[in-house]
């Protein structure tokens, strides 16, 4: 039997669809294969982001901590997606907490190699960020949909009354 390697999983993954072979290698000497079980903290909100997920399979939740109900599940992500884009970005802090909701199999990247190969190849860390534009519009939406669904219902009985 075969061990996949890292470069073989991102070869798999949709979001690293259709890019240049020579940069998936590159960015596979980041990553290292992880599993989390159910319940465990994948990402603590407030902590530093050194790292982000392509789930490969299982699921995780994106948190949000309110003191008046605890933990609400903001979006839930599955196979094929990827978890976090708080390592591109300054400050590098998690936004969220992320928990995993079943055993979940990723890999994880090291935040500071990764930027270092995006600095060393600037078409390769353009790609890169063209492609986590498109992830963090895709949860802005999702986000955005789930607080028409919670409060959407509530304002159009309102303005019925």
């Amino acid at each position: 039997m075969k061990f996949k390697t890292i470069d073989d999983l991102l070869h798999e993954h949709p979001f690293f669809a259709g890019m240049d072979a020579a940069w998936l290698e590159l960015i596979a000497g980041c990553g290292q294969n992880v599993v989390y079980p159910p319940g465990s903290l994948v990402a603590k909100e407030g902590d530093e982001a050194v790292e982000f997920f392509a789930v490969r399979s299982g699921r995780v939740a994106i948190e949000l901590y309110s003191s008046v109900a605890g933990s609400l599940t903001v979006q839930t992500l599955g196979t094929g997606a990827i978890c976090g884009w708080s390592w591109i970005l300054p400050p590098h802090r998690w936004n969220f907490d992320v928990r995993a909701v079943e055993t979940t199999r990723a890999v994880r990247f090291d935040a500071t190699c990764l930027r270092a190969k995006c600095e060393q190849s600037p078409t390769m860390g353009y790609e890169f960020m063209k492609r986590f534009a498109g992830v963090m519009t895709d949860h802005l939406q999702a986000t955005r949909l789930q607080l028409l669904d919670v409060y959407g219902t509530r304002n159009v009985e309102a303005a019925d009354d």
